[in-house]
């Protein structure tokens, strides 16, 4: 507790089933504290500090609701002889009344304030204000401790302005505060609002904020790497089986029997490999309770990657990969000016580019994985190896770095207060196409290696993540425009 005292703390205190619990959640990154319908969720105050790299940057309280606030401003009016005291006179009720079951949530909630917590009041802007507020808020003011006012609008209907005009006179700062779904920038604006509240939280938040800021490129950029190492390790695979002794070189009817259940295994895989990547982008992000729905990868029939409709959403045209392939062709035809010392006139360039643009043009559209192939008999043995894989469609690639980004889109930007299922419907099509070229080619090069069978180097592999950070950079941009457009 002591490294706690150190750093900033607030109490999130208000009427019971206004948002207190959400705010706390998002605000500490926390998706497992409790948020319910019913009074009564919280009655004891929780402790949640949002810690980034082992340091506590702040320290969040979720308290109880307020049950009796006249009850409670009736008892401190009783026993306060002028404003000088009523510091003194709320921490002796909570003396008094600390084990008296009916002001039980009130003491819970007070005490963090008396300990030196900062205050932020939390309402519904989407119910009337009324009177009962007014109790509450004149006991938190009488505590004489620092306080913010947040409008958290749950329901339909608007009341913020008659909210925002009554809580001016109670609060130094209001501000309107939708827990579930304000972006990343509003939670900085909030803590430097808290900076404003007492000298001494200017610079530690200030500080949190930069570390909060830091934090949100690290996971970008560790993103990008696993959404790297899953399209490296979905590309690649291959389902192989060894043949026993009499089955080498088996028939027609066999062989077809054996490609099936081939061909299952490497669809099975490449469904599970996807799954440990979202499951490994949510715990990146904090989010361990998030109830998904999201159409697994799926193929039309055994020749056909995906469906027609999976293809519109994900994959990229045929003129995108014949302008990435043209460039990655480029790029291998550099060796050839290489070699001849430049007197090719670039033509080495040339060439690599039209072939590599007619190769990817070519393979856009080949079957999910390579047929059955059989290898040759180990020596000594009547022992064969059959192989399925790996991918030779490009487009597979492309789909699963579509559905990949956009999942990490959406959990980049969730908030920890968000309860209901993440849905991960189809969106448009044709982002990548805002690439740069470079990045475009880097992720050409890679599939065209892992389309192949060969792993990737580690200067490869850089590249690939490289481009991989760009395009969710460039996803997220894409995104925020289309929506405000």
């Amino acid at each position: 507790m002591t490294e706690v005292s150190t750093s900033p703390m607030f109490a999130v205190v208000g009427h019971p089933n206004r948002g207190k619990s959400s705010v706390v959640a998002t605000l500490s990154q926390n998706d497992r504290i409790a948020i319910a319908l019913e009074p009564g969720t919280t009655r004891e105050s929780q402790y949640y500090p949002l810690k980034v790299d082992d340091r506590i940057l702040y320290t969040l309280v979720d308290t109880p609701g307020f049950q009796r606030p006249r009850r409670v401003l009736e008892w401190l009016e009783a026993h306060s002889l002028s404003a000088s005291d009523r510091p003194d006179t709320v921490a002796a009720f909570v003396r008094q009344h600390r084990d008296n079951p009916k002001f039980h949530d009130e003491c819970e909630l007070l005490t963090p304030i008396l300990d030196g917590a900062g205050i932020i009041y939390v309402v519904d802007g989407s119910v009337p204000y009324t009177a009962e507020q007014e109790a509450e808020m004149t006991i938190l003011r009488w505590s004489g401790q620092p306080s913010l006012a947040l409008i958290n609008r749950i329901g339909p209907d608007d009341h913020t302005e008659t909210w925002r005009a009554a809580l001016g006179q109670f609060f130094q700062i209001v501000r309107s505060f939708d827990a579930v779904r304000a972006p990343f920038e509003q939670h900085l604006g909030l803590l430097k609002a808290f900076g404003q509240l007492r000298p001494e939280w200017e610079q530690p938040l200030e500080d949190a904020t930069h570390h909060l800021t830091r934090q949100r490129e690290d996971r970008q950029r560790q993103a990008a790497s696993l959404i790297a190492s899953a399209l490296v390790d979905m590309m690649r695979h291959q389902e192989t089986r060894t043949l026993p002794p009499g089955l080498a070189n088996p028939g027609a009817e066999s062989r077809r029997a054996l490609e099936a259940r081939l061909r299952e295994g490497w669809y099975q895989y490449q469904r599970e490999r996807e799954q440990r990547l979202r499951k490994d982008i949510e715990a990146l992000y904090e989010h361990h309770r998030i109830s998904r729905q999201e159409a697994e990868l799926s193929w039309h029939h055994e020749h056909d990657l995906f469906s027609e409709s999976t293809r519109q959403v994900w994959s990229v045209s045929r003129g995108y990969l014949a302008t990435a392939g043209f460039g990655a062709g480029a790029i291998g035809g550099v060796g050839i000016d290489a070699a001849t010392l430049g007197h090719s006139l670039g033509a080495g360039a040339l060439i690599g580019g039209l072939i590599g643009a007619a190769g990817s043009y070519f393979y856009g559209d080949r079957l999910a994985g390579q047929a059955l192939r059989l290898g040759p008999l180990k020596p000594g043995t009547e022992l064969q190896t059959a192989a399925f894989g790996p991918a030779q469609d490009l487009q597979f690639g492309y789909i699963v770095l579509g559905r990949a980004v956009d999942h990490w889109w959406h959990i980049s930007e969730r908030n920890h207060a968000g309860r209901d299922p993440l849905e991960l419907p189809p969106t448009e099509n044709h982002w990548l196409e805002q690439l740069a070229q470079p990045q475009r080619n880097a992720i050409q090069v890679a599939l065209n290696q892992l389309r192949r069978g060969r792993d990737l180097n580690q200067k490869e592999r850089q590249h690939l993540e490289a481009a991989i950070g760009s395009a969710l950079e460039g996803f997220r941009n894409w995104r925020l425009k289309s929506v405000r457009v």
